[in-house]
């Protein structure tokens, strides 16, 4: 058993409450079992409970065995003082608070229904490598609940990413266009080059990028000068072109003091790469943008549909030479970037950008409309999301795709059951589990 269980037992009083007693000997009424605090402290805050003759508002802690109170050194931590109820399910010891006052304990082992205690156990016992611990069981659970906790952890995932691109805008001095200048440029890493992306924009800061966009070969030659690409070896040294922008590269990195700052071509990643994800390439898509879309932000913000970010983003093609070139001095046709790629720019950043900066200047109706826009994309498939369409999950947009990667993610791997809408149905049964 895990205390999460207890946690799901106590918010929800799925417990025999006949003559609900302490260990002392007091009556115990739960008026109010409290809210989950998912911060450092007791369990439950605001707990509203009468002990006895007397009521009290305070705190719920629970724990498997009431010792457990003295293995987390609860007694020496004033943070849980406030605490006037332990739940516990096996009493096997007195707790006191700081000053030395019992706390009531409540044992919930004996008041346990036989059958919700089975269920949870059915659940926990799925193999560790099962993708989902209620796959066996899923028949038991509505189609509704199922939608509604895709639904529900799909604005979890939209918000955790906003939440991070909120963060970037505060580092950035409170600037929206830096913000999406930067979060492209990690988007534009696809994964394995997202990291050295990131960097690369901090190395050419967007007010250095500014002063040159409307030059496509200074700015062809500080972002790649910058990223470490530009340098002579055998396959560059006829080069023309990368001489050229390595020549310039040199004037610009001096003239703004970046070269602290520069990539070495050794920390760009190409294993298990096709050669159109290479980062040359993603690099001479993001100097396209750049170039030619010279507000990035307020058309990102603007954009009414799916089709219009996809113009903006397939309209602004990359230089020349990256269109001929996998890698430095390396011929070959390379494609442009490709729908499947601007769905994720549009899914990993458009959404989450549009929904920061709504909630920044409380635009409710501008959260819901860009969220609405992962409904005209399509669904993603992997490893991940395909597990859950073959056990009958709606799977027809990318917002059925980040729903069910973030049920994947926050949930089944971490075995989170119980915070879960399936897993709490499958566990409190089709009454609400109550004994």
């Amino acid at each position: 058993m895990r205390e999460d269980f207890l946690h799901y037992v106590w918010q929800h009083q799925y417990f025999d409450k006949a003559d609900l007693r302490t260990t002392g000997g007091e009556e115990i009424q739960v008026l109010r079992p409290g809210q989950r605090n998912a911060d450092a402290g007791p369990d439950f805050l605001n707990a509203r409970l009468r002990l006895g003759e007397v009521e009290w508002n305070g705190a719920v802690e629970i724990h498997l065995r009431a010792s457990d109170w003295q293995r987390h050194q609860h007694q020496v931590d004033a943070k849980y003082d406030q605490v006037v109820l332990h739940v516990v399910y096996q009493h096997d010891a007195e707790v006191h608070r700081t000053n030395g006052s019992l706390i009531a304990a409540l044992p919930l082992a004996a008041r346990l229904a036989p059958d919700l205690l089975g269920r949870y156990e059915a659940l926990m016992q799925a193999p560790p490598a099962a993708a989902l611990p209620c796959a066996p069981l899923l028949s038991q659970v509505p189609q509704l609940v199922r939608i509604l906790m895709t639904e529900r952890v799909l604005l979890e995932r939209v918000e955790y990413k906003a939440d991070a691109l909120a963060e970037l805008h505060r580092h950035l001095g409170q600037d929206w266009e830096a913000t999406a200048y930067n979060a492209l440029a990690a988007a534009f890493g696809f994964q394995k080059n997202s990291e050295p992306l990131a960097r690369l924009a901090k190395a050419v800061p967007l007010s250095v990028v500014r002063r040159h966009r409307h030059d496509q070969r200074q700015l062809e030659a500080l972002l790649f000068g910058q990223a470490g690409m530009l340098v002579e070896n055998e396959e560059t040294t006829a080069d023309d072109y990368l001489r050229d922008r390595r020549q310039e590269h040199e004037f610009l990195q001096h003239k703004y003091g970046l070269g602290a700052a520069a990539l070495a071509a050794h920390e760009w990643n190409y294993l298990r790469l096709r050669p159109a994800n290479f980062p040359a390439v993603r690099l001479g898509q993001l100097v396209g943008l750049l170039h030619r879309r010279p507000s990035l932000f307020n058309a990102l913000l603007t954009a009414q549909n799916v089709a219009a970010l996809t113009e903006f983003f397939a309209g602004a093609t990359a230089p020349d030479y990256w269109r001929t070139h996998f890698r430095p001095g390396r011929l070959g046709k390379v494609p442009a970037l490709g729908k499947s790629s601007i769905d994720l720019l549009i899914t990993n950043v458009v959404v989450p950008l549009r929904v920061a900066y709504a909630r920044h200047v409380g635009e409710p109706a501008l959260v819901e409309s860009s969220v609405a826009l992962l409904g005209e994309l399509p669904a993603e498939h992997n490893q991940y999301t395909d597990v859950y369409q073959d056990l009958g999950f709606e799977h027809r947009t990318a917002a059925d795709s980040q729903g069910l990667l973030a049920l994947h993610k926050g949930y089944c791997a971490p075995r989170r059951c119980l915070h879960c809408a399936i897993g709490a149905r499958l566990v409190g049964g089709n009454k609400g589990g109550r004994p």
